[in-house]
């Protein structure tokens, strides 16, 4: 079955009652039949409401299946998914190569948080390829890739750093939202750990915070399995229903999202106002290639260049646009636009730029009526 056949099916409750979806079950203790199975429940039977049911375990099933993994990893958002990843992959002594364009929170944790456990990070190139088997050495326990880039949509070369770590027993993960494990599997491509922001396009809505971690080998899921067991990781039964809600529409909603976020981009080409455009399915972006030979189809996600040098300036264009709302987060069904300087953080040489750096999430409205909030935007920047 095609991907869009499969999101109908995946994660269904199963059993004699017919229900479509998942039952929505709360419960904190739940009673062993016998003292004899107190310690020793039989397999899928969870004997502590934090392990999940019905709801939960039909969210992992469905993302398991989307992405061809072996466990999934439920957390309570994004970055906590992406930090459960790289804890289940190192330890003490250790060091993780990231990849300079990752999600700022994410490089928060690995500088603030993970230090201190006595790790170290070391940030390469965010086109990262072959060329990163010369920074491997006998510390490196991880590979940490977001592809594209936050911010800044650069695309490393994942077969060849995936093939690489492996030859060299490195764990290889990802930050994959951007396509929501759907129209890229980078676990196909030998990546082990693919974590993803379920806030995003799979939750669709805006309306809730949950991150996943799919592992791709079976090693790669024991450890996940038993870092996730031992930190206590937990996702509600109300926040899992509404992420499987959202990935029944999730690949309807990518294709509208995606092609009106291309037809905004190539608009946005031809302003004067405008510098690059950085949206990797567009022929005019350096990873373009890249992107034709790991991706089926494009995300609403993307940055320019608005060419002010002044923040007052990209402010007040910000603020002349009516259907663009001002905020953070992305991939629901409405449109958002933030200027991205201020959290902008590079280490090895990447993200040069002109101007201020924007970034549009497009949404479901109609491109045309979105076409016209930039236009009057960018009419109130260009007076005298």
């Amino acid at each position: 079955m095609k991907d869009a056949t499969r999101l109908t099916r995946l994660g269904r409750a199963h059993g004699e009652r017919g229900l479509v979806n998942a039952p929505v079950e709360r419960a904190s203790t739940i009673l062993a039949p016998s003292a004899g199975e107190l310690y020793n429940a039989p397999p899928g039977r969870p004997h502590y409401g934090r392990v999940g049911m019905a709801t939960q375990s039909g969210l992992r099933e469905a993302l398991c299946d989307l992405q061809g993994g072996q466990h999934c990893a439920l957390t309570s958002s994004g970055l906590q998914a992406n930090a459960l990843a790289v804890l289940s992959a190192v330890e003490a002594g250790g060091t993780v190569l990231a990849a300079d364009c990752i999600y700022g929170p994410v490089r928060g944790f690995l500088l603030q948080t993970l230090k201190r456990f006595g790790v170290e990070v070391r940030f390469v190139s965010s086109r990262a390829g072959g060329d990163i088997e010369a920074q491997l050495d006998d510390s490196v326990q991880a590979i940490l890739l977001e592809s594209p880039g936050s911010l800044t949509m650069e695309i490393q070369d994942l077969e060849a750093i995936a093939s690489i770590a492996r030859e060299h027993g490195v764990t290889t993960i990802i930050d994959d939202t951007w396509s929501a494990g759907l129209t890229m599997k980078p676990l196909e491509l030998g990546i082990d750990l693919a974590a993803q922001a379920l806030t995003k396009y799979i939750g669709g809505h805006s309306d809730v915070m949950l991150g996943a971690v799919v592992a791709g080998s079976e090693q790669a899921a024991k450890r996940l399995a038993d870092t996730e067991r031992t930190l206590g990781m937990f996702a509600s039964p109300d926040d899992a229903f509404l992420v499987l809600r959202g990935l029944r529409t999730l690949e309807m909603r990518m294709q509208k999202s995606g092609a009106s976020g291309l037809q905004i981009a190539d608009w946005l080409a031809t302003r004067p106002e405008i510098g690059r455009i950085y949206h990797p399915a567009r022929p005019d972006h350096e990873d373009h290639e890249r992107y034709k030979r790991w991706f089926t189809g494009p995300a609403g996600l993307f940055s320019f260049e608005l060419l002010v040098d002044d923040v007052p300036r990209a402010e007040h264009f910000m603020d002349q646009l009516k259907l663009f709302g001002i905020g953070y987060s992305w991939g629901g069904y409405e449109s958002l636009i933030i200027h991205c300087d201020p959290q902008l953080r590079r280490s090895a040489g990447d993200g040069v730029h002109s101007g201020t750096l924007m970034r549009l999430a497009v949404g479901l409205e109609d491109p045309e009526d979105l076409i016209g909030d930039l236009e009057r935007g960018l009419a109130a920047i260009s007076v005298g």
